[in-house]
């Protein structure tokens, strides 16, 4: 099938691209980073047609375009500021995906699900605790892009409290990933400088990435 093809090559060049940064070759990886994400477009576009497919695609371009963007986010702030623009709009997307996936086929736990949602909302309030005082005229667009980031948490979420196993638990775990990447690249841009920030951001950025479009194929396959 077309879309294993794709995933397992998205995977071999993803290892491939990682190693180039490991060594140091920052140049090469920056000249091949618009080339990983289209793996999963074409993963995607050539699965099964599905209820929620438009919405994965558009979720996948517009990380695509923020990827572009941000290879040139060190020559002026607008650059960065449109990246983010991107990637917000990648993250409502995954949102109205996640809502468009729900089902509710198990009662859900009450206290669990609210244990999840306090835990979401303390992450949200200590990031910005920490981060806020030191971004200056970006302290809106950063405040924005996190409660956004936090509620397409909180989707894959209330996901994985309804939908089926693994595809549940690979959704969930691909958005903690994504969460986790754009923290790392917070803290390294805005707070203070983290070793091997560049192999981290994407490392976590690449697996999310992949975590989230294989659940979401998974929940979606012909049975």
């Amino acid at each position: 099938m077309k879309t294993n093809t794709f995933l397992l090559s998205y995977i071999g060049f993803g290892f491939i691209y990682l190693l180039i940064i490991l060594i140091g070759m920052e140049d090469v990886a920056w000249f091949l980073k618009p080339f990983l994400i289209p793996f999963l477009l074409f993963a995607v576009y050539f699965y099964n047609d599905f209820l929620s497919k438009k919405f994965l695609l558009t979720a996948l371009f517009f990380s695509w375009i923020g990827d572009i963007i941000l290879l040139f986010a060190e020559r002026d702030e607008l650059f960065f500021i449109s990246g983010l623009i991107a990637f917000l709009i990648s993250h409502i997307v995954y949102i109205l995906l996640f809502n468009k996936q729900l089902k509710e086929k198990n009662k859900r736990n009450k206290a669990f699900y609210w244990i999840g949602v306090t835990l979401i909302i303390v992450y949200l309030f200590v990031m910005l605790t920490i981060l806020l005082p030191s971004l200056g005229d970006l302290q809106l667009p950063v405040l924005v892009y996190a409660i956004v980031l936090s509620t397409m948490l909180l989707f894959a979420f209330k996901g994985f409290l309804s939908w089926t196993k693994p595809a549940n638990s690979y959704v969930l775990l691909g958005a903690i990933i994504f969460v986790s990447s754009d923290s790392i690249l917070a803290f390294d841009k805005f707070h203070e400088p983290i070793a091997m920030s560049s192999f981290l951001i994407m490392v976590t950025y690449l697996a999310a990435q992949f975590l989230i479009v294989n659940g979401i194929l998974k929940l979606n396959q012909k049975k």
